[in-house]
This record gives C-alpha cells, structure tokens and sequence, in this order.
C-alpha cells in the first residue's frame, strides 16, 4: 500500500514511522524541506533506539528508512497514494484547506484520514465533494510506541471507509478502537479532563508537579503522568483543545489561568525546552518556578 503523510512533526514522523514498519511504501510531506529532515532524524533516533534495546534488528531499520520518500510539493506526495493522513497544526481552518487540497490530487478510491484528536471530523470532511472517503485517525504520542489508535467515524463516512480504516490500523500492528464523531471523541475527552485537573491542583498548591505525575504512573498504572504529557503534547496544544470543548461541552473543560500563563510566555513545554517542567535533550531536568507556578 502507498501512504502519504502530510506534516513530519512528532505526530506526523511518527505514523509514518510505523506505516514503513509495517511494510508500506510512505511519502512524508511537510512545507520547509528543515522539517521534512527534522522529522527523518526524528525516525531514525526513534529506530536507533529500538535498535539498542534490541527491539529492532539493524536491518529492519535499513529497510523502514528505504521505504521513505519525502515531499515538500504537495502534488509529488499524494497522486497514488491508497490513502492520506494529514497531521498538520490542530486548526480547523487549515485541517479543511489541506482535505480540500489533497482531494484535488487524490484518486477517486483515496481515504483522506485526519489525526485531529479533538476537533469534528465531520466538519473537516465538509471541505470535500467526496466526503464518503474521509475518517479520522487519533494516533497516540509517541506513535512508535502507543498502540491505540481512535478510529473517528464522521456523519459522511462509508462503511467501506470505516472498514478500510479499520484494516488499515490492525495492519500497521495497532490496536483500533471506534467511535462516533462528538467532541473530544472518547480518549481526549478523558485524558484532558485529567489534564486539567492536574493543573488545577497545581494552581491549589495540592501537589508538586513529580508528585502528581508519580501518583498516577504508580497508582493507576498511567506510562506517563498527566503535568509530563501535557509538556510532551504541547501546552499550546492542550489550550487549544480545552477551550474547542469549552465551546462544545461547556464550562467544566475552561483552561486554568496558569495554563494560559505558560502558553503566553511561550513555555510550552517539551519542544521550547520549558512547561511545567524544564527539559534538555528531551529529558526532564527539573521544574519551571515553585512546582510549575511563574
């Protein structure tokens, strides 16, 4: 199968990462060839890794590389391709331009997916004439390692499409849930929820952000705490979504003050360097003011 990704960002370097894994020819596409080569760097570190936990061979990384084009023009990455994953900015404006512009070079038979893991995904599907081929695919951080996928069915979509998308994440090794089109789907839903509780408790000088992240790594078995994933995700990410549910939802999902404190001094967490906690080398190397507070 050809695939096309489109963005080479944590999320986008990541399925495509896995699509090549499994065994598909991909075409990674961003708009700057620094972030193309970004995101290439991004999967080779990625399968290094796995390479000295001995979770990967040597050859497989070889051949995951070897399966990987990349793109800056848009018309180079999607003709031909089975299907296309956009994982551009969580913008709604831009998620419908981009399904616009790929349906124009896409065939007739092409899956045009999103990874959005908040906003509507019928509304996104709107931008098209063909709307029965799009679905939404919520793939979770880090892609190479989470086996979740959310499979987001829009009012337009086909049960070939859903069918289609279903076979497709079993095939690439990952675990697909589905669930109908609302806001925040299932999994945002929930794991924003805890995000923001965990800020709020911060704001209340409940608990240091260690603290809170070691209570439910340990206590409920969590790979990651929610102050940590929400560093990881981005800050600026996570306002965005909280205040989409806001509107949607109402007042239960409205952003903590510190959280819009962060994102307006441009501490947006793992990729900045600073959030809640400081990072070096994507490593966690202490924390940002009085247990996260500026």
């Amino acid at each position: 199968m050809k695939v096309c990704v489109l963005g080479a960002g944590t999320m986008g370097h990541g399925i495509t990462q896995v699509c090549a894994m499994a065994g598909h020819s991909v075409t990674m596409r961003d708009i700057e060839q620094e972030y193309v080569e970004n995101g290439i760097e991004g999967i080779r570190k990625n399968l290094q890794g796995g390479v000295d936990r001995g979770k990967v061979t040597e050859a497989e990384m070889e051949e995951t590389l070897d399966r990987i084009d990349t793109a800056v023009d848009l018309d180079e990455a999607v003709p031909g391709a089975d299907i296309v994953v956009e994982a551009v900015p969580e913008k709604m404006d831009l998620k419908k331009q981009t399904f616009e512009d790929v349906e124009a070079l896409a065939g007739d038979d092409t899956v045009i997916a999103s990874n959005t893991s908040s906003l509507s995904v019928t509304e996104i599907a709107s931008a098209l004439d063909h709307d029965q081929r799009a679905v939404g695919l919520h793939f979770f951080n880090p892609v190479h390692i989470m086996q979740l996928v959310e499979i987001v069915v829009p009012e337009q979509a086909s049960e070939d499409t859903v069918e289609f998308a279903q076979e497709f994440v079993s095939g690439i090794d990952r675990e697909p849930v589905t669930v109908r089109d609302s806001a925040g789907f299932a999994s945002s839903r929930l794991g924003v929820s805890l995000g923001v509780e965990a800020i709020r408790m911060l704001e209340e000088g409940v608990a240091s952000p260690q603290d809170i992240d070691t209570a439910m790594e340990l206590g409920y078995n969590h790979p990651m705490g929610p102050i940590e994933l929400g560093d990881v995700v981005g800050l600026d990410v996570r306002l965005d979504i909280l205040e989409y549910l806001r509107e949607e939802l109402g007042e239960r999902f409205r952003p903590p003050q510190l959280l819009k404190q962060k994102v307006r001094a441009g501490k947006l967490g793992k990729k900045t360097g600073e959030g809640f906690y400081v990072w070096e080398d994507g490593e966690i190397v202490g924390t940002s003011g009085d247990w996260g507070d500026d």
